[in-house]
């Protein structure tokens, strides 16, 4: 076990001196002045470009700037924008929480719907609810985000007015930022109307929350329903059949939980989708995320911005991944002794 523990974590170190070393080469591939990549500071003074030179080691080899680098990621130095003059690494404090909590809430939608519909397939396979929900899914699985999003505006918010149709709470609401994520603040500070602004925050969160769980729902019940598929072909399967088991005895107490562990990997590989789908919702929906501010900052050429989105999100990415294999790995021993080549 501690072996696959080192091998894991030399392999998160390695994807992150990659993802750093593409991170710091942006600066050189960006137009305009490289200390202005660096620094995201226009417009300075003689003696201020003096200091920010000797800050940013800009007349040292390509190494020592690349080690500078490294440190000032580590202090939470990752330059200033170019559109707002305020620190990269603020902006990503305050609308990554906002990002997360809106993929959290489509994956646990995701898991909630995909995992049992997968079930159900399985169970009454080649008949009418394995017919219906597996349409339903090639369905969902077909429409775009983008083109999910503007109909269901058009419809509930346009034409029946039940949902908002941008934002994260209504403007009668003022609350202060603790954690950034929108419903556990409202819930810590306990304010009055405090259920009020709890439920409209919910009606805020809704639409948004159903067209990013859209994907991940019906890539879950396809992939739960050919697990369990797989599982039940197996000849302790047939053996608890042939006891005179039940159906729900059969999935319930022996397929399901062999069924679920391939399952879980899966589950950590579409929270990673995810935060790429959320760039798109975030923007259709006015959504104050880090996908929204990383497009916006894209248009406006912010290319400090766009380095910190970047290395942000695909931090979390690699982060994501890695936990959903070693727990994938942990529940399971087969799979963990298959990487160490054993059998």
């Amino acid at each position: 076990m501690l072996d696959y523990l080192l091998r894991r974590f030399s392999l998160l170190l390695f994807m992150l001196f990659a993802l750093s070393a593409f991170t710091f080469g942006l600066n050189y591939l960006f137009p305009g002045d490289l200390l202005t990549n660096f620094s995201g500071q226009i417009n300075t003074s003689f003696s201020q470009s003096q200091m920010l030179e000797e800050k940013y080691r800009i007349n040292e080899n390509i190494l020592v700037q690349y080690g500078a680098f490294l440190g000032r990621l580590v202090e939470g130095d990752w330059g200033v924008s170019l559109s707002s003059g305020q620190t990269v690494f603020s902006h990503v404090a305050l609308l990554l929480p906002a990002t997360l909590e809106l993929c959290f809430y489509a994956l646990v939608m995701a898991v909630l719907l995909g995992i049992p519909a997968g079930i159900i397939t399985s169970a009454y396979h080649k008949k009418w609810p394995d017919r219906i929900i597996s349409s339903l899914t090639l369905l969902g699985f077909s429409i775009p985000v983008f083109w999910l999003a503007l109909l269901l505006i058009m419809v509930f918010c346009l034409g029946f007015g039940w949902f908002p149709m941008s934002g994260r709470i209504g403007l009668l609401y003022e609350i202060p930022a603790v954690t950034n994520f929108i419903l556990v603040d409202i819930w810590l500070l306990n304010f009055p109307y405090g259920g009020q602004a709890f439920l409209d925050a919910l009606h805020h969160l809704a639409l948004p929350t159903i067209v990013l769980a859209m994907y991940p729902t019906t890539v879950l019940t396809r992939f739960t329903r050919d697990s369990m598929l797989n599982v039940l072909e197996q000849n302790y399967i047939k053996t608890a059949r042939a006891k005179g088991l039940n159906r729900r005895q059969i999935i319930l107490d022996h397929a399901l939980r062999n069924a679920l562990l391939p399952v879980i990997k899966q589950i950590g590989l579409q929270f990673s989708t995810l935060i790429t789908l959320a760039m798109v919702t975030e923007v259709i929906f006015s959504w104050p995320g880090i996908g929204r501010w990383l497009i916006d900052s894209i248009y406006q050429r912010d290319y400090p911005a766009i380095q910190g989105g970047l290395l942000a999100v695909s931090m979390f990415v690699i982060f994501a991944n890695m936990l959903a294999d070693l727990t994938h790995s942990l529940l399971d021993p087969v799979s963990r002794n298959q990487s160490h080549g054993k059998v």
